[in-house]
């Protein structure tokens, strides 16, 4: 286990803990960025990322490492490659005009991106993610991650979408999907038109397998004009898709449908979430035993500033009424923070992997940067609900 830097830790009799599972410029890669997490039918947790290698931009050259822990995150295996092992792709020529501006790598560089697992109860795990943010493909693990089948490519799948947006780009996630309690499995994703060719450029949208990831489909469209989405399942078996988003009321916005794949509701926003425009995780967890509903948490930097640098206080907000109201909220980390992904143990205990930086990096003309570490968080419920921030 990495001890981590003089962070403070929050006093409370109640468990937390945190363990660095990556850092910039280690191990032969610039950067480690995308967190992602999940807990397998048989309890081993997976975490993983993009492991950036040259520098630490979006595109370039970027690999998906992965982390296993079969104690409950007390000690980690080392990190592996695990996608892709396929043939090296050819480079997307579609980006943004402020990424044209950077560094995105040579014509030779391969870039991996938006990782995003799927346990299944059957003790499989799915994990889906893109090459050039232009092709999807499709791996699984039948021994919690040890080893993976050869990518499958399934691209095609989206195709269905370009009648509404022609998209250039495609992104899974990132974080995870969910499996329903039907069996049904959801993934949530974005895309986007650079070009802005028809009357919708980007939009948030779903894909999902009834036959345990053998084969994708193309559900429907359920946030336009959204971003790096997620998704849970609610307690009433509806399920809620929660997307980043670049709306003035900058908060997040969300839409609902009876079955994960089609007839989402019009797009809403939660009042009491900050949207900062940056990727969050969602999952939902039992009761405390008084109460049988479930809980709903999420996790998000506390800020309307979208700029990077001001990426700052990921903090952990709790819905006890299937997201209508999120009356708490517990910060994190008091400093520069940004991406996150949440799982829960068996035993109940609370997983928050997230991007954690420091207030002045060094070279950097002394500049908050929310991404030295990738590091996850565990905490019970104790510490969620002792002293929590006001909202």
């Amino acid at each position: 286990m990495i001890c981590l830097p003089c962070w403070s830790v929050p006093e409370t009799a109640a468990q937390f803990s945190e363990t660095v599972l990556f850092e910039e410029d280690t191990n032969g890669f610039k950067l480690y960025r995308i967190p992602g997490i999940v807990v397998t039918a048989r309890g081993t947790v997976l975490a993983y990322c993009e492991a950036r290698k040259f520098t630490e931009a979006d595109r370039g050259e970027i690999e998906i490492h992965l982390r296993r822990s079969t104690d409950g995150g007390q000690t980690w295996a080392a990190a592996v490659q695990v996608a892709h092992h396929g043939p090296r792709l050819s480079r997307n020529p579609h980006m943004s005009e402020k990424k044209k501006t950077k560094n995105m790598g040579g014509p030779d560089e391969q870039t991996v991106n938006n990782p995003v697992a799927i346990v299944d109860r059957s003790g499989a795990v799915h994990l889906l993610y893109c090459v050039e943010y232009m092709r999807c493909f499709a791996i699984r693990s039948d021994d919690d991650g040890v080893t993976w089948t050869p990518p499958v490519e399934i691209t095609a799948t989206f195709e269905a979408f370009r009648e509404q947006v022609q998209w250039q780009v495609i992104a899974t996630g990132p974080g995870h999907g969910v499996q329903l309690e039907n069996g049904r499995l959801v993934v949530p994703f974005w895309m986007t038109d650079y070009e802005r060719r028809g009357k919708l450029s980007h939009a948030v949208g779903v894909i999902y397998s009834d036959d345990q990831g053998h084969s994708w489909q193309a559900g429907e469209i359920a946030v336009p004009k959204g971003g790096e989405p997620n998704v849970v399942q609610l307690s009433d078996g509806r399920v809620m898709v929660t997307s980043r988003n670049g709306d003035a009321r900058n908060r997040r916005a969300f839409a609902i449908s009876p079955d994960g794949v089609s007839n989402w509701s019009a797009r809403e926003f939660f009042d009491e979430i900050l949207e900062p425009g940056c990727m969050a995780g969602v999952m939902s967890i039992p009761g405390d035993g008084s109460d049988s509903q479930p809980w709903l948490l999420y996790s998000a930097p506390y800020t309307t500033e979208r700029l990077h640098q001001e990426r700052r206080n990921v903090s952990i907000y709790v819905s006890k009424d299937d997201g209508k109201t999120w009356p708490i909220r517990k910060q994190l980390y008091d400093g520069p923070s940004a991406y996150s992904d949440l799982a829960v143990l068996p035993d109940g205990q609370v997983l928050c992997f997230y991007e954690k930086g420091v207030e002045h990096r060094h070279g950097d003309r002394g500049r908050p940067w929310a991404y030295r570490y990738l590091v996850v968080a565990k905490f019970d419920r104790d510490w969620l609900m002792s002293a929590p921030n006001e909202q």
